[in-house]
């Protein structure tokens, strides 16, 4: 392998080199963006955005009305009647006598005559307790619902800040893989330049040109995945974002609260809005059952009318009458044709699903909660180590670079410095992202999400936060990169 020796050209042919590596970086850096729309701004377009959101609350909406629809049966019925018939008649017999006889023979001895007839009827179900059933099923659909609404709108709050933080990772990503080709771009033109007057062997400048060509294919699928980010964050509001407000450097990083996963796990079996979902799914089963076993039950209903009824015939005699009538209607089923007994298989085996919905649900609930806790702390840990990597690399890739100025260090050594501290940038910043999203879910899982965790959230978002590119800076060794 080729070595050069430390003489003042050299010395000065490297100083060059690396204050055009340094004024590339900077430069690079400062043309990202300035950041400005926030969180809570992001959340209230796609609150008026969304249309998953106002079909959720349409059903709900619905479901309220159909509660009402099966309660009317239960209910008193009232209608109005009224009738007008025209009626031709011609007697077969003749009519004889005095009296009524009489007075028959002339109504009807003409040709026609019209009957007006009006009145009202009441109908009161005493015992139907397949309504009654049918009512109740009605009232857990609408709790399962407004429950599947709860969802749908905690669903959109953690939609939108994944949606957003996607694209600040999006962008920090784009931002370091910018800034290792640049770096391995300025490697890759001093190994040329040390080639040609003879201090490095060939294979090196080949080492170089890989690695230059791997950092622009990854600045390229950063890019596109930026991309791909943004218009994931469309989608949820409409608009294509141009600038969003940052992350702080001194962003916490604390345990959740209560630190015990059973708590947790406690809180999401009692409110977490998709496992009530399905139990109020399963009430509904269990009232669709007991409507259907009541096919077999008998029904009594109350009756009563009041009509009033005129005739005239063809002789302008006219006949007035009212009637009354009020009873019980019951009726006992005898022979359905095995329709009823098939509709209880049915619906037995509807609440069979329903149970082993809710236990599958349960099961989630109690593993996602567990794992979500055990995750916050993984990303916690994982930010604390990766903030010692950081230094720990650029204290690396700072006394490699010397080494190859003196000829102690190839450039594959250089190369490697200069990937392995961008990738701890990244991953730092991917860490921080991890544990904001993450905690969201947690506290969705448990059923207490809400846009108030947005609104605590956005007041460490700063449109002049720097975001990793305040760490990615080259002019000095960073000695605290959470400051």
């Amino acid at each position: 392998m080729a070595r050069y020796s430390n003489t003042p050209g050299d010395s000065l042919t490297g100083d060059i080199l690396k204050k055009r590596l340094l004024s590339g970086l900077i430069g690079l850096l400062a043309a990202q963006p300035a950041l400005s729309m926030d969180l809570v701004e992001t959340y209230e377009k796609a609150l008026s955005y969304d249309s998953g959101i106002a079909s959720a609350q349409a059903q709900f909406q619905a479901q309220q009305a159909a509660v009402d629809v099966s309660k009317s049966s239960l209910l008193p019925q009232i209608t109005a009647t009224g009738s007008v018939n025209h009626t031709d008649f011609e007697p077969h017999n003749a009519f004889s006598g005095s009296g009524n006889d009489e007075l028959a023979r002339q109504f009807f001895s003409g040709d026609s005559y019209k009957a007006y007839r009006y009145g009202v009827e009441l109908s009161q179900p005493i015992f139907q307790a397949s309504d009654w059933f049918t009512y109740e099923a009605s009232q857990f659909q609408t709790k399962a619902a407004e429950a599947q609404y709860n969802l749908s709108q905690q669903q959109l709050i953690l939609d939108a800040a994944t949606a957003y933080f996607n694209v600040l990772r999006a962008q920090d990503t784009v931002t370091t893989a910018r800034a290792t080709e640049a770096a391995i771009q300025r490697q890759y033109d001093q190994a040329q330049e040390r080639f040609e007057v003879g201090l490095i062997a060939i294979t090196e400048v080949y080492e170089a040109r890989a690695s230059y060509d791997d950092a622009r294919s990854q600045r390229i699928a950063a890019e596109n995945q930026l991309n791909i980010a943004k218009e994931q964050l469309a989608r949820l509001t409409g608009d294509y974002p141009t600038a969003l407000e940052n992350l702080r450097q001194n962003f916490p990083l604390r345990r959740p609260e209560p630190a015990n996963p059973a708590s947790w796990e406690s809180r999401a079996l009692k409110n977490n809005w998709s496992l009530q979902t399905t139990l109020f799914q399963l009430n509904a089963s269990q009232s669709d059952l007991k409507a259907a076993k009541s096919g077999h039950l008998p029904t009594l209903e109350l009756t009563a009318s009041y009509r009033e009824t005129r005739l005239d015939n063809a002789l302008s005699t006219t006949q007035e009458g009212t009637e009354g009538v009020i009873g019980l209607s019951l009726n006992i089923p005898l022979y359905t044709g095995g329709g009823t007994k098939a509709s209880v298989r049915q619906q037995r085996s509807l609440v069979t699903a329903a149970e082993h919905d809710l236990n599958t649900a349960r099961r989630d609930v109690r593993v996602n909660t567990r794992s979500l806790f055990l995750t916050i702390d993984n990303n916690i840990e994982a930010a604390n180590a990766l903030e010692q990597t950081i230094i720990s690399r650029r204290s690396a890739l700072d006394a490699t670079r010397a080494g190859y100025e003196v000829g102690t260090r190839n450039i594959v050594e250089v190369l490697d410095a200069e990937r392995n501290y961008y990738v701890a940038l990244r991953d730092f910043a991917n860490a921080r992202y991890d544990y904001v999203i993450n905690t969201l879910n947690l506290k969705q899982a448990a059923g207490t999400l809400s846009p108030q965790d947005l609104v605590d959230l956005n007041n460490w978002l700063s449109a002049s936060a720097p975001g990793i590119e305040a760490m990615a800076n080259e002019q000095e060794t960073i000695d605290n990169p959470s400051q």
